[in-house]
């Protein structure tokens, strides 16, 4: 049997580590707790380990495991707090790979390692007229408008996304946040409405986004809010306003981006951090009983 289809099988739901390949090196990655997904606010630095964050132990960079849904994005494996992360860049997003497998091969990751807790953030534009760059946004709901739908990983589980984004771990986000000065004004909620991209939206499309109770767009909250809930973690994401968006009180400018991003990537990186510190021992929220067994069966004579 190739090694790639014995990686590919290796987690069951009871093991407690996942096989992987790097550099041709076969090695046995240990149970993980927090998965940490990078995105553009942080895309600037290399995280963490330009924040030089005392108590960050570095164990692996550059791990790359074979999914079926293709090889993963490059993992960085460090601890943190008493805990092990795995984190990746940019949502895994890279050229000849779909988002859509690039979410994917995340989150089968996260599964086989035993992914209880998953960190997102990311820049965003403000829909709502009372946000402005620098500013906060921690979202409990979304508008799902990607065209990639049907994307998940194949377990038999229905998922209610009655609560999506798990207040508990959106709590120490906000704790995180507070321990770590913030650019601009906090909102500890709002609704992400999220596109395909890349382009931006247009101001019709952003019109339309408003009307529907939309307060900031992005482009990568969906899948991977309802793929945590299929492995069974909790999800929560921070997101920094970046720009308004089209059609919103003034027109943005590249200058304006580029400077927001790469002058407050470490302060996103540092509140990631601050945050894992803040992961409650017990939590309170509903998340995993909104994951049930599906009910659809295969019928045989």
């Amino acid at each position: 049997m190739r090694l790639g289809s014995i990686l590919c099988g290796f987690r069951t739901g009871i093991v407690a580590g996942v096989l992987l390949v790097n550099r041709g090196v076969l090695t046995v990655l240990p149970r993980i707790d927090v998965g940490i997904i990078a995105g553009s606010s942080t895309n600037a630095i290399s995280f963490p380990e330009d924040l030089k964050e005392p108590g960050v132990e570095m164990k692996a960079e550059k791990l790359v495991i074979p999914t079926p849904f293709g090889d993963s994005p490059e993992f960085v494996h460090f601890s943190y707090a008493g805990k092990e992360i795995l984190t990746c860049r940019m949502h895994g997003w890279r050229e000849g790979v779909s988002r859509a497998d690039a979410s994917r091969q995340i989150f089968w990751v996260f599964h086989g390692s035993g992914v209880r807790y998953v960190l997102t953030e990311g820049g965003v534009g403000a829909v709502n007229h009372l946000l402005k760059p620098r500013d906060i946004v921690l979202p409990d709901d979304y508008l799902d408008f990607s065209l990639r739908k049907d994307v998940s990983l194949g377990l038999p589980y229905l998922l209610t996304m009655r609560q999506p984004i798990c207040p508990d771990l959106s709590d120490a986000l906000y704790a995180g946040i507070r321990e770590n000065t913030p650019p601009g004004y906090v909102f500890r909620r709002g609704v992400y409405a999220c596109t395909d991209g890349r382009h931006f939206e247009s101001p019709a499309e952003v019109r339309m986004l408003k009307q529907l109770g939309a307060d900031v767009v992005g482009q990568s909250l969906c899948p991977e809010v309802y793929l945590a809930r299929e492995i069974g973690a909790h999800y929560a994401s921070i997101q920094l306003v970046v720009n308004f968006a089209e059609g919103i009180v003034e027109d943005w400018k590249h200058e304006e981006l580029a400077d927001i991003f790469y002058n407050e990537a470490k302060w996103a990186g540092r509140t990631l951090l601050r945050a894992v510190t803040r992961i409650p021992p017990e939590f309170s929220c509903a998340c995993l009983d909104l994951r049930q067994q599906t009910m659809l069966r295969d019928h045989k004579e």
